[in-house]
C-alpha cells in the first residue's frame, strides 16, 4: 500500500490522535496494564468507545521507537503507522462497524457488496443499511489474520458496537478469540457487555469507560460551540457525544429548558421534527425528575427552576407510573413504521395529564 507523505506542516501531534481530553488517563491504564490479547471497552454510550478503540489500535501499531522505549506516550502521532490510521487506511487495521454506523463514524465499509445486498428492504425496495455485525464480516478476520502484517507490529482488529454482532457472527468471533493466529489483537468496544456472550467477555480484559469528569466535558463541549454545554450534559446523562450530537440536530439548553412548561400545558412545540426515540427518551427523563421532585429529590436532567412551573412540583406519583408504563410501551416499538406525528401528539396528550394530575397531600 502506498503511504501518505509525511510532512512536518501537516504531521499531526501526539495529543491530535486523542481528540476527547477525559480518555487520556483511561488510555494510558490500558496501555500500562494490557496482558492479553483482547480488550473489552464498555460504559454508557456517548462517552467515546469508538475513539478509545481506534486509539489503542493506533498505539499498538504506532512505529515510534521513542515510543517504544517509553520515553514518549503511544500513540506518537506522526509516524508512517499513525498516519495510515488517522487516514482510516492502516493494511494491518481492520474495523468492523454495522453499514448503519459506518457513515456518521466516518469510516466505508464494503460490507453490502460482500453480502451480496442481502438485507431488509424499505417501502420503496431499497435496501437499508444493516444495524447487524454479521457473521460474514466476522469471517473475514480469519482471511485478515492469516496474511502477513504489512508493518511491523501485529495486526488489530476492532469490533463497534460489539453487542451490535448477531447471534451466529458472536459465535464465529468466539472461535477466533479462543485460538487467535500469531500477534492478532482485539479492541471489542459498546455500552450494553452484559448482552455479549459470557464465553467471549470472559476471554478479554474489561476496561470500564464511565462518564467523563462534567467540567472536563463541558469544557469540550463548549469548545465544540455549545452554549450553556452543562444543560445539554446534564440532559444526556454526562454523555458529552451525545449532548453534541443533540446540539447539532438543533436542540439546545434553550429547546430543552422550556420543554416541562410547554408539555405540562399540552404543547408539542418542535417535538414533530425530533425521531420518534429521542422524544420518548426525553419524555422518560422529564418523567423520573417529576418522579423524583415528588418524594423530595432532586431532578437529574431538567433545571429545578426548569420544573417549577407546573411540571411535576405536585404530580400524582400513580399518575406518572402510569405514564411510564405507556412510554415504555412506545419504546419497544419505537422504530415501527406507524404515524410517528399522531404518536407524539398522544405521548404530549399523557404527558399534559400526568404531570397536571395532583397529588392526594395536595389536594387534600
Amino acid at each position: 500500500m502506498r503511504e501518505a507523505p509525511l510532512s512536518s506542516d501537516s504531521a499531526p501531534s501526539a495529543a491530535a490522535s486523542l481528540t476527547l481530553p477525559w480518555l487520556a488517563a483511561p488510555l494510558r491504564d490500558a496501555l500500562a496494564t494490557q496482558h492479553t490479547h483482547a480488550l473489552l471497552l464498555h460504559g454508557p454510550q456517548g462517552v467515546g468507545q469508538f475513539e478509545m478503540a481506534l486509539t489503542l489500535a493506533q498505539a499498538w501499531l504506532c512505529e515510534s521507537k521513542a515510543s517504544a522505549d517509553g520515553d514518549a506516550p503511544r500513540p506518537c502521532g506522526v509516524c508512517a503507522s499513525c498516519r495510515l490510521v488517522q487516514a482510516r487506511s492502516h493494511p494491518d487495521l481492520m474495523v468492523l462497524i454495522p453499514e448503519l454506523l459506518s457513515a456518521g463514524l466516518g469510516w466505508n465499509t464494503d460490507a453490502a457488496g460482500e453480502e451480496g445486498g442481502s438485507g431488509a428492504v424499505d417501502a420503496a425496495g431499497k435496501r437499508k443499511p444493516s444495524k447487524e455485525i454479521r457473521v460474514a464480516e466476522v469471517r473475514r478476520i480469519l482471511a485478515f489474520a492469516h496474511t502477513t502484517a504489512a508493518r511491523e507490529h501485529g495486526k488489530v482488529v476492532v469490533v463497534y458496537p460489539a453487542e451490535a454482532m448477531n447471534t451466529i457472527a458472536a459465535n464465529a468471533l468466539l472461535k477466533i478469540l479462543e485460538e487467535p493466529t500469531g500477534r492478532l489483537r482485539f479492541v471489542l468496544a459498546g455500552s450494553s457487555a452484559d448482552t455479549l456472550l459470557p464465553t467471549i467477555r470472559s476471554r478479554c480484559q474489561s476496561l470500564w469507560l464511565g462518564v467523563p469528569d462534567a467540567v472536563v466535558a463541558s469544557a469540550w463541549l463548549r469548545a465544540q460551540g455549545v452554549l450553556r454545554p452543562e444543560v445539554l450534559l446534564a440532559a444526556a446523562g454526562g454523555q458529552p457525544q451525545e449532548a453534541l450530537a443533540w446540539f447539532r440536530d438543533g436542540i439546545d439548553a434553550q429547546v430543552w429548558l422550556v420543554l416541562p412548561e410547554q408539555l405540562a400545558r399540552g404543547e408539542a412545540a418542535s417535538l414533530p421534527t425530533w425521531p420518534l426515540a429521542r422524544v420518548v427518551d426525553m419524555m422518560f427523563k422529564l418523567c423520573h425528575d417529576a418522579m423524583r421532585i415528588t418524594v423530595g429529590a432532586a431532578p437529574r436532567y431538567f433545571p429545578l427552576d426548569a420544573m417549577r412551573s407546573r411540571a411535576g412540583v405536585s404530580a400524582d406519583v400513580a399518575a406518572l407510573g402510569i405514564w411510564y408504563g405507556e412510554l415504555g410501551r412506545i419504546a419497544r416499538h419505537a422504530e415501527h413504521p406507524w404515524q410517528v406525528a399522531l404518536t407524539i401528539e398522544s405521548l404530549v396528550l399523557q404527558a399534559k395529564t400526568a404531570l397536571a394530575a395532583k397529588s392526594s397531600s395536595t389536594t387534600a
